[in-house]
């Protein structure tokens, strides 16, 4: 395993254990290895002993804000949606954040979703987490049975093959345009700080989308979302998405149909990327999960542009700042309305 990840195990175990020996948390939300090679999953620690499978590594692909709203509810008493919090402290969360990851609870926590004097946040500095796609073209799509990640290169093997990759080489696109790989947000640190990676263009594939004509460009998006099969997983696993019921589900009135039929799908897609304009912090979850491989951070990636063009903010940087599709400045730009 990376030393420096390894370190960065330890800590973590460490600290949780004592957080929740302590009775300062009831439960941590991180990572423990998974079943397959290459893949860490999300797990929920309750108790000292949970702390002690807990993992940071390379392979922790999705953000684990997501889970984050939905296990502060569970631990509330039982109660409806117009009663009033019961009075007195409500159990509080562990939780592990990188750069991206804290960001998002910053949106939850502007968007009144969490309580921050409910969260304890273990913030580390990100590296960069592995694309499993990228290892797959390098090896040709060879079964890989046994993975070890070393400080800078990835080392796989399996039948009748071993090679040892440079992490740069397989990290995740969004990890290669990512300015924030440092927490916003953190009460107790582990590891250290990681460097900020300097990056010419943010956005260099929305770009090359932009240059083609309206055509093209229609064409490009058809082309990518024609083998979506609607299983809604980019949705489930995005922190952003906590309505009730989401637009997809909705039947009074029906804003889109169910079906497989390229409208359908188009306006899922348009819809979804919409709904995280000013809000997505490029975590790349929606893509890592999908089944399908669709490119769709190239939407959000769009809209997180126009953002910073149009209002000159970044996504969960700063808590304090005013969310920018929700407030009003005399000096926003109003071309839109001229």
């Amino acid at each position: 395993m990376s030393q420096i990840n390894s370190k960065i195990t330890e800590e973590i175990r460490s600290k949780v254990k004592a957080l929740l020996s302590a009775e300062e948390i009831a439960a941590f939300v991180g990572f423990i290895d998974g079943t397959l090679p290459m893949t860490a999953r999300p797990f929920t620690a309750r108790s000292p002993e949970d702390a002690d499978r807990l993992v940071f590594n390379s392979f922790c692909v999705v953000n684990p804000a997501v889970y984050l709203p939905p296990l502060l509810k569970s631990l509330e008493p039982p109660r409806r949606p117009t009663d009033p919090l019961p009075e007195g402290p409500l159990p509080k969360v562990g939780i592990l954040a990188t750069g991206c990851w804290s960001r998002n609870i910053s949106i939850q926590l502007q968007e009144n979703q969490i309580a921050r004097e409910r969260v304890v946040v273990l913030g580390t500095g990100c590296r960069g987490m592995v694309d499993m796609r990228k290892v797959g073209s390098i090896i040709d799509g060879r079964e890989i049975e046994k993975a070890y990640e070393l400080d800078d290169r990835i080392s796989v093997s399996g039948k009748g093959f071993s090679e040892e990759i440079l992490l740069e080489d397989v990290l995740r696109d969004n990890c290669l345009t990512c300015i924030c790989p440092n927490p916003v947000i953190m009460d107790h640190r582990v590891g250290g700080q990681v460097p900020d990676r300097r990056v010419d263009n943010r956005f260099p594939f929305v770009d090359e989308i932009e240059s083609k004509s309206l055509d093209k460009r229609w064409e490009w998006f058809q082309n990518e979302i024609s083998s979506c099969i609607r299983c809604y997983a980019c949705r489930n696993v995005c922190p952003l998405c906590y309505c009730p019921t989401c637009f997809v589900d909705d039947s009074r009135p029906q804003w889109v149909g169910k079906s497989l039929d390229p409208a359908d799908t188009s306006i899922f897609h348009i819809l979804r990327a919409f709904h995280c304009a000013g809000r997505c912090t490029n975590c790349g979850s929606c893509e890592t999960v999908c089944p399908m491989g669709i490119n769709m951070r190239v939407l959000t990636s769009k809209l997180t542009k126009d953002v910073i063009d149009l209002y000159g903010t970044e996504a969960g940087v700063d808590s304090d700042a005013p969310l920018p599709l929700t407030t009003y400045s005399e000096t926003d730009r109003q071309d839109f309305m001229v």
